[in-house]
């Protein structure tokens, strides 16, 4: 079967309708990829290896595919998921050929389709009588110097690219890229505490334990281990950072006076916090991270409402980060009103909220960004940043907040080939949603010629201080 691309995909069935949206894109095909927020390694850059194998490529370190193949009853090992055993490069490629039937009508599906058709030329359909031709074809790009990383950085015309960081790292690959004349793009970290922010993740105690060390402070002592995350962060903020991210599990702001909070945080250090103290101090250095933010003008993105490892049995065989992240249900308006009671007027603080329980984006997200100039409404992200739910969005908010309170397409991926994918994703789709404006007479053709262009360039450099 041919694999088949059709060059109208995603807009509107209507013909009229269609030819608008076609038009609003062709305002925005061309425009460079802004990414303020994913997590490619800068590393790939600056080491500019070719990529190893198809499997390697497609495969491993994309979750949206390895998660539903498991989901099927393959064995994620075999995918080269979560392990140093060796895996078979074209076995692994094999199994997702033969597969490829349960991605139909899925983002990731869709995606891939993009990514073979438009990198690699394919228009056979994966299939286990084709696995081994396309492995081979793909093979023989990868060889070549226009697929090496750099090379594809700049022919996916990638003008900004974040990475996401442990505050404690030295962030000498970023320096050492910045500093590389033969490479013209900006690959900015980002700052994410996660770690050392909640007594409830495993590492915090060792987390903590390096970031005083570093300071020169004690352990115990909750000014020094404030000024220490504040030196940190200056630490990002010189090397380019632009924004601090916040993976949380519930986003709760806890303003505590002074003494209660060092309080805490002497038990938390020796880890004699009961889970409800654990959250409440979490809670408050969600808050006292919002008043950094305000200080050195880091962007504060929140991601809220995922269970991580939610299967107990893959954690312990393969770790964290193998594809077993399930949402929970989220709430903003009680739980962030103590952040934005605080800071919410500082004109110096951006806060993008981000969540993966549609429910809250007409409920509590459009009507928080609708009048907090320091909120921004983030975009779909991870099990939403597909072509139904990204339209779901944009009628969600946009009623209420209108198109300038987004934050701009989000890619937030780790598989590096699928970026001009998802950013293309998101122009046709804001193309369509605009056109149907246009049609039903509820906006100007020349009001969305100008909205999808700042959606696209504008709207991310602003809300990231690009």
């Amino acid at each position: 079967m041919t694999l088949q691309l059709d060059p109208d995909r995603l807009f509107p069935a209507d013909p009229a309708t269609r030819e608008v949206a076609r038009g609003l894109y062709e305002r925005v095909e061309a425009l460079p990829i802004i990414s303020p927020h994913g997590h490619v390694a800068p590393s790939l850059l600056l080491d500019d290896e070719p990529f190893s194998d198809p499997a390697n490529l497609f495969i491993t370190y994309d979750h949206y595919v390895t998660r539903l193949l498991h989901s099927a009853g393959i064995d994620l090992a075999t995918l080269g998921v979560g392990t140093s055993a060796p895996v078979d490069p074209r076995s692994a490629w094999r199994i997702l050929a033969s597969n490829w039937h349960l991605f139909a009508g899925t983002a990731s599906g869709y995606w891939l389709t993009h990514e073979l058709s438009t990198l690699f030329g394919v228009d056979l359909e994966p299939s286990a009588e084709t696995a081994d031709q396309l492995f081979d074809t793909i093979s023989r790009h990868l060889d070549t110097p226009e697929y090496r990383p750099r090379a594809l950085f700049e022919r996916f015309r990638i003008e900004v690219m974040a990475t996401t960081d442990d505050p404690m790292d030295d962030l000498s690959v970023h320096k050492a890229l910045a500093a590389d004349s033969s490479f013209h793009g900006r690959v900015l970290p980002t700052f994410r505490p996660d770690a050392y922010l909640d007594p409830a993740n495993p590492a915090f105690a060792d987390k903590v334990g390096r970031l005083t060390e570093w300071a020169g402070t004690a352990t115990d002592d909750f000014a020094g281990y404030l000024r220490a995350l504040e030196g940190r962060r200056a630490h990002f903020v010189e090397h380019g950072a632009v924004s601090a991210d916040h993976g949380v599990l519930h986003p709760l702001t806890v303003d505590l006076d002074e003494t209660d909070a060092a309080a805490l945080y002497r038990r938390a250090v020796r880890g004699e916090l009961s889970a409800e103290e654990s959250r409440t101090f979490a809670g408050h250095m969600l808050l006292q991270s919002a008043r950094m933010s305000v200080n050195d003008g880091l962007v504060m993105t929140i991601h809220p409402g995922v269970y991580r490892n939610h299967s107990s049995q893959t954690f312990a065989k393969l770790g964290a980060d193998t594809g077993h992240d399930i949402p929970l249900a989220t709430s903003y308006t009680e739980n962030l009103r103590p952040l934005l009671e605080k800071y919410g007027l500082e004109k110096n603080l951006h806060v993008v909220l981000f969540t993966i329980d549609e429910t809250i984006y007409s409920r509590e997200i459009a009507p928080l960004a609708g009048f907090y100039p320091s909120v921004f409404i983030g975009a779909p992200w991870w099990f939403i940043d597909a072509p139904d739910a990204v339209l779901r969005f944009r009628a969600a908010v946009t009623e209420t907040a209108g198109f300038y309170r987004s934050s701009g397409f989000i890619d937030d991926t780790r598989a590096f080939l699928s970026i001009p994918a998802r950013h293309d994703m998101a122009r046709r789709l804001d193309a369509a949603f605009l056109a149907r404006l246009v049609r039903e007479g509820r906006i100007s053709q020349s009001a969305a010629d100008r909205i999808i262009v700042d959606l696209t360039d504008s709207q991310p450099r602003k809300v990231f201080k690009l």
